[in-house]
């Protein structure tokens, strides 16, 4: 790749619209879902069907503005604002532990008068993929040190993952450790390093399982869900009879028997489910293999990028979103232990939602100064080539006529 100073020489292209066209295709799947799976649960509760709908429909137009504004800036401009960032991202997140508001049993939301409620770790994602990308790009072979590359790493994101697990929020803690291990991977850490990062993640998520709490009736419901069909096991149960309900083809948009107040949450982290019931194998398998291409040509963005920073910021984003879908799906359908997060651009929520599509917007950012965009480049010094002009025939001139190499 060449150096930032280099890429600067360089007038932006187009965005790669394949990936606006796939992040749009997406919320809009979502608002017809958010919306079938949700007017029951908002008449009971609002005496308004309507209720998320409107309000997913406003975060959307949030969202739309900010990735449109983000697409037009320089992205590199993110580097300088990265520590700023990352402040604010930790404030917050610890300021929700003391002023954040009770719901389901944690402290995720920060009430802003007539706004809506804002989750700092959503956004703590994104800042933290920012942050951590200006960071490799500026260690370079320095990231297979201990002192310089591993202990800092460890101790920027383990702040983070703790102040999410503060929450408590098991899974979108393993979102930022996957994430960030992933850039810290791709960055060309030590393998070593790399293996004890694994096995520091994984002696804190067992410990955490078997401090008891809701983490361990996951993994009950996860392993024996059959055992306590009315209990810990409920959630998982319904998830599947939701999926298995819709068979091939679904029962029909709109038609969900399992949103009636079966499934907990089925306009957030469950609505996977709902599409599933309502459009069968065929619309899941379409939802999923959106997902796969979004992330199939954000990592074409990756590859195609002219500096390191654009590169970590497009793989952060892309692993962000894959491995964020991917446990998604995976709880619903009881691959692994449900862990609660949404699927993005999809399930319900608003700070999830615009902080998706500012990624989304950086992402295209990234994409407009690939190597694979029509780019005029800025030369360092501007020559102007003389002008011919017409030279007399040597001959008459009783010169002999030039002649070329032998």
């Amino acid at each position: 790749m060449t150096n930032a100073h280099q890429t600067s020489r360089l007038r932006p292209g187009r965005p790669d619209y394949a990936i606006l066209a796939t992040t749009l295709a997406l919320v809009v799947i979502g608002l017809i879902f958010v919306y079938s799976a949700s007017f029951a649960i908002a008449l009971d509760a609002f005496d308004d069907a309507n209720y998320f709908l409107i309000r997913q429909m406003a975060s959307a137009l949030i969202g739309l503005a900010v990735m449109f504004f983000l697409m037009r800036i320089d992205y590199r401009l993110l580097r300088l604002a990265s520590p700023a960032l990352m402040l604010f991202a930790v404030l917050s997140l610890a300021a929700v532990l003391f002023v954040g508001n009770d719901a389901y049993g944690a402290r995720r939301w920060i009430s802003m008068g007539p706004l809506p409620p804002f989750q700092p770790s959503e956004f703590a994602k994104l800042a933290l993929i920012i942050y951590i990308a200006a960071w490799l790009a500026s260690r370079g072979r320095d990231v297979q040190s201990f002192a310089l590359g591993f202990a800092p790493f460890i101790f920027l994101v383990g702040v983070v993952a703790a102040l999410i697990l503060m929450e408590p929020d098991t899974g979108t803690a393993s979102i930022v450790v996957m994430t960030t291990a992933a850039l810290f991977f791709i960055a060309g850490a030590s393998l070593t390093h790399l293996f004890a990062l694994v096995g520091i993640a994984a002696v804190t998520f067992g410990m955490l399982i078997l401090g008891g709490g809701y983490r361990s009736d996951r993994i009950f419901a996860f392993i024996r869900a059959e055992d306590d069909p009315a209990g810990v096991g409920f959630h998982t149960l319904q998830l599947l009879i939701a999926l298995g309900s819709g068979g091939i083809e679904g029962l029909g948009l709109g038609v969900s028997r399992q949103k009636f107040f079966y499934i907990p949450g089925a306009h957030t982290d469950g609505v996977f489910a709902i599409i599933g019931e309502e459009t069968g194998f065929i619309g899941a398998i379409v939802v999923i293999g959106l997902f796969a291409y979004l992330v199939y040509r954000g990592f074409r963005v990756a590859m195609n990028s002219r500096d390191d920073f654009g590169c970590y910021l497009a793989i952060g984003i892309v692993s962000w979103i894959a491995f964020q879908g991917l446990i998604n799906v995976g709880g619903i359908t009881r691959s692994i232990p449900l862990t609660g997060i949404p699927l993005p651009f999809v399930s319900y929520g608003g700070t999830s939602l615009v902080m998706l599509m500012a990624a989304i917007g950086i992402l295209l950012n990234v994409s407009r100064y690939g190597k694979d965009r029509s780019f005029a480049e800025r030369p360092q010094a501007q020559r102007v080539a003389p002008k011919p002009t017409r030279r007399s025939n040597p001959t008459r001139q009783g010169e002999s006529p030039a002649r070329g190499p032998a």
